[in-house]
């Protein structure tokens, strides 16, 4: 399976009957991150989840998926803006495909430099090593 460079998030969601139709639900943070905007028209694509949370798979997808690993590596150093906090208080930053990076010590609103420390499937850490400005 190949994900675009354009992911502007990423979430679980259950579809559900509505009066004759289906719907999902798009979580209220990701509209309010600005991830996405409640006005506009985005194309939807479906994943099947197997029981553990991970995205079902099978033997004809399993080399793709793989190409599709974190996108970020240890050692990288890159310019994030921190857009919320964590349920331990550090910072988060999203890179590529609406990848998770925990920056502790730092601000919602802040545009930091920092070198990730350690990755793993579904999120990487990072530490600070320039602070730039706050964005609005």
């Amino acid at each position: 399976m190949e994900i675009s460079d354009r992911l502007r998030c990423l979430f679980s969601a259950e579809i559900e009957e509505d009066e004759g139709s289906y719907r999902i639900e798009v979580p209220k943070q990701e509209v309010s991150l600005g991830a996405v905007r409640a006005d506009q028209t985005y194309r939807v694509a479906l994943v099947p989840v197997g029981s553990n949370g991970e995205s079902a798979s099978n033997d004809d997808d399993t080399p793709a998926k793989s190409a599709q690993g974190p996108p970020v590596d240890e050692g990288d150093v890159r310019e994030v803006d921190v857009d919320s906090i964590g349920e331990q208080g550090d910072g988060i930053a999203r890179v590529e495909r609406g990848f998770v990076v925990v920056v502790p010590d730092t601000e919602v609103g802040e545009r930091v430099t920092i070198e990730i420390t350690d990755v793993r499937e579904n999120v990487a850490f990072a530490e600070v090593r320039e602070r730039q400005s706050h964005f609005d």
